[in-house]
């Protein structure tokens, strides 16, 4: 990881929107400029010069983590330290991420510093370590590529496990188990088992319900790997179909398909969304996509950008995108497929890529 790059970028945008430094306490922003991976953290960046604060339970894993940072083991809150150290190095003013901050949060900052230089100190920036985060570098991508090979692989053993009668429960535990045993660190997110009329339900948590003998069974999850999120959806059918039923699942393909055929550099976020919802609305099913089409995703499950309709966010070439395109019929039955997928200086590739063909189990 190049974190002298990404800092000297991070430094450029902070002056570029009008102050000395900026103070980061979002910890995926943290970890990205210096590579620290503990739960108490704060990070001053001015200039050249970087300036990471954490407690006591910290004092081997900061140095060694933290890459060409100055590490200072606070004996009071990290961000109070952070902020003793700003007034004292002399900043006027200093940036902050809203998105992050809260207003109690953001008070605390404030009462850090003295009466003096108290007002106007910090200066709300915007997330512009996050919007640096959204275009990934060679290493980040290799260890994105891994972690979705882990997910297909999780997925590919799932298909030997799959029967009716199992619970929801115990297919997420079984899969989350495995995913352990792969080398994970965990799971990007509660894992999503929805089957029967419940995979209707876009987020429909595990349960103690049952597969059933006739209907879809949704599997919506990810793992974290080296620090970054791989995210996937397959939907099965347990037992042959209804008539139709098929129909709904091959548009939803054909329409997730139709997206990922799009992503390329320069192409706007809302034209992915576009080139999946305009399927879905030939086939007059548009009404039960209720989502987004996919979001960004890196060291956080969800990044920038958001692919959605009229978003207006052009794709840029490094960038790792979900496209999950969904059908929801409140009461019957629903369905999802997503892949996560690099936009490349040719196209998309899709870093996900196992079988997405109708499969009855």
């Amino acid at each position: 990881m190049n974190f002298s790059l990404r800092k000297r970028r991070a430094a450029a945008a902070a002056k570029a929107a009008g102050v000395d430094g900026i103070l980061m306490t979002h910890l995926p922003d943290v970890r990205y400029l210096c590579g620290f991976t503990g739960s108490s953290a704060a990070l001053v960046l001015v200039g050249s010069r970087a300036v990471l604060f954490t407690d006591g339970r910290y004092s081997a894993q900061a140095k060694i983590e933290a890459v060409g940072t100055k590490v200072v083991i606070a004996k009071k809150p990290a961000v109070a330290a952070a902020c003793e150290w700003i007034e004292t190095a002399g900043l006027r003013r200093c940036g902050f991420d809203a998105a992050h901050t809260t207003v109690a949060a953001l008070e605390t900052m404030r009462k850090a510093l003295s009466a003096k230089v108290r007002r106007g100190m910090f200066v709300a920036v915007g997330s512009l370590v996050a919007g640096l985060r959204e275009v990934k570098d060679n290493d980040e991508i290799a260890r994105m590529r891994a972690a979705g090979q882990v997910g297909c692989e999780l997925f590919d053993g799932m298909l030997t496990y799959l029967e009716a009668g199992l619970t929801e429960v115990e297919v997420a535990a079984t899969l989350e188990y495995a995913a352990r045993l792969a080398g994970a660190e965990g799971m990007s997110f509660e894992t999503i088992v929805a089957s029967g009329e419940r995979s209707a339900l876009p987020h429909g948590r595990a349960t103690t319900a049952k597969l059933p003998k006739q209907g879809f069974v949704t599997l919506d999850f990810g793992v974290i790997l080296d620090g970054y999120c791989s995210d996937m959806t397959r939907t099965v059918h347990m037992g042959k179909a209804l008539p139709g039923v098929r129909d709904v699942y091959d548009s939803v393909l054909e329409a997730q398909e139709a997206a990922v055929a799009v992503v390329a550099p320069g192409v706007t976020a809302g034209e992915v969304d576009e080139a999946a919802r305009s399927v879905l609305r030939r086939a007059k099913l548009d009404q039960y996509f209720s989502h987004s089409t996919g979001h960004g995703v890196g060291l956080e499950i969800h990044e920038g950008p958001r692919l959605a309709a009229k978003q207006t966010q052009v794709l840029e070439q490094g960038m790792v995108i979900t496209i999950e395109p969904g059908v929801y019929m409140p009461g019957r039955f629903g369905l999802r497929i997503e892949d996560m997928v690099l936009v490349t200086a040719s196209g998309g590739e899709v870093l996900t890529p196992s079988v997405k063909a109708w499969i009855e189990l």
